[in-house]
């Protein structure tokens, strides 16, 4: 019966008139805070060659470079869930982007390893704020019959900036020693036009209302659905907020919040420690140990660039139809397969690795990269989105330093057999999803509240 009562109703959301080109519009502006997670991402990969002879890195240095930004990036959530909660998002985004230039150009200038390393972990507070607040911005403008697609404009944002900044740094592969000072010079452009983009958006309709300015949170509803979605909305927010005071922390470790607080975060760990992300930033030295040279291994990113934007294109597609939980299983039991399979390839010493490579580039941009963003933007509860959603991104940018820091250790030590470790945390995961996560497609945020962890 309910199940029924739910299709009929994204019936009629789906036969209602929407804005449909205001909502891509302000969603592609905010979800351009992807672009700066996919560049400084991508970056660090065709620049470590040069590093490595600039700074003279050995395997701790490569790892603490390459895992600098999630440092930052940590400490960008927690600024991004106080900024958001007391000035709103809008102003959370504008400031991601002026941090983000600014760092750009540090990290350009820098003549030796300590000011790189700290010029990064500040372009990590500009990434980690962009990867809180352009989803959960997203997903409280977006109807929830878009919803899903919407917050993947954000994945879909972050794998352009990985393919865009993969193909510069091929093209500067041959431009000298200080080629990768232009590598990370150019990132002050898409900031600077992130800001002006920031500058246009209208605020957060959700904040607008817990901050007390209803009339103008009716006017941005009205512009995306007219007056009765306005009308509707504006009471379901109301009634999901009514009797909260100001929170805090704490209010996440009570009952009826800390399920989907856990979930949230087991989510956001295993979108990292998959492993996957080893390939995007260490290509060049996975390459390299088949013996690769430097022109190869550097072109094979902008194949990994090109796979990750197809398929998560195709998983736009999908994740409001298929949904979020048979795309999560799917990446966690098929990265875990294909991690065994690059293991023989790797010790074979075959060129063919490449192939399966980029097979689990296309599984994790289908599935996980893109749906653990979706879900995370969606569990939580209106009266704690903000802190819980930074406890989650502060989670998951924990996970990345962990996984980029130790990678070049393991590998020295391990070489091949470190993927096996990889492919046991997604047989980990896949069993976290299947029993700890529930669908959500279809569903307003309101309705959501508790749903992840069966409440």
């Amino acid at each position: 019966m309910r199940h029924q009562q739910r299709l009929n109703r994204i019936t009629i959301m789906q036969q209602q008139t929407f804005n449909q080109k205001y909502i891509l519009g302000i969603s592609f502006i905010s979800a351009l805070g992807g672009y700066l997670f996919g560049f400084d991402f991508a970056v660090i990969s065709g620049a470590l060659p040069f590093l490595q002879k600039q700074f003279e890195l050995d395997a701790y240095w490569e790892g603490f470079a390459t895992g600098s930004l999630a440092i930052g990036a940590i400490a960008g959530c927690v600024i991004a869930a106080a900024v958001s909660d007391k000035y709103g998002r809008k102003r959370g985004l504008m400031i991601a982007a002026a941090v983000f230039m600014v760092s750009s150009l540090a990290m350009a200038v820098s003549g030796e390893r300590n000011f790189f390393i700290a010029s990064r972990a500040i372009a990590g507070v500009s990434v980690g704020m962009a990867s809180m607040l352009s989803p959960m911005y997203i997903s409280e403008i977006s109807p929830a019959h878009l919803r899903g697609r919407m917050v993947a404009i954000n994945q879909l944002t972050i794998v352009i900036g990985i393919l865009i900044t993969n193909l510069v740094n091929y093209s500067l592969r041959n431009h000298g020693v200080d080629a990768w000072r232009w590598m990370f010079g150019l990132g002050a452009i898409p900031s600077a036009l992130f800001l002006i983009g920031a500058m246009r958006l209208p605020e957060s309709p959700r904040w607008l209302i817990s901050a007390g300015q209803k009339d103008k949170a009716v006017s941005i509803l009205e512009k995306i659905g007219g007056a009765g979605f306005a009308s509707k909305t504006l009471e379901q927010i109301t009634k999901s907020m009514a009797g909260n005071a100001k929170l805090n922390y704490r209010v996440l470790l009570t009952r009826g919040i800390l399920p989907a607080v856990l979930v949230g975060i087991g989510l956001a760990v295993f979108q990292q420690l998959c492993g996957i992300n080893v390939v995007f930033n260490y290509a060049p030295r996975i390459f390299d140990s088949i013996g690769a040279s430097q022109d190869d291994q550097l072109l094979q990113t902008v194949f990994i660039g090109a796979i990750n934007l197809v398929f998560t294109l195709l998983a736009m597609l999908l994740v409001d139809r298929l949904g979020r939980k048979p795309l999560m299983l799917i990446g966690a039991g098929g990265l875990a397969i294909l991690y065994v399979v690059v293991v023989n390839m790797l010790a074979a010493g075959s060129a063919n690795v490449s192939w399966f490579l980029l097979m689990a580039i296309g599984t994790y941009a289908m599935t996980l990269a893109p749906v653990t963003w979706v879900l995370i933007a969606e569990i939580f509860p209106n009266k704690v989105r903000g802190a819980a959603t930074s406890v989650a991104v502060i989670s998951l940018w924990l996970a990345y330093f962990i996984l980029v820091f130790t990678f070049p250790i393991l590998f020295d030590k391990y070489k091949d057999n470190t993927f096996y470790i990889y492919a046991a945390v997604c047989l980990i995961g896949f069993f976290f999803v299947w029993f700890k996560t529930r669908e959500t497609k279809g569903k307003t945020l309101e309705e959501l509240e508790g749903v992840i962890a069966g409440h």
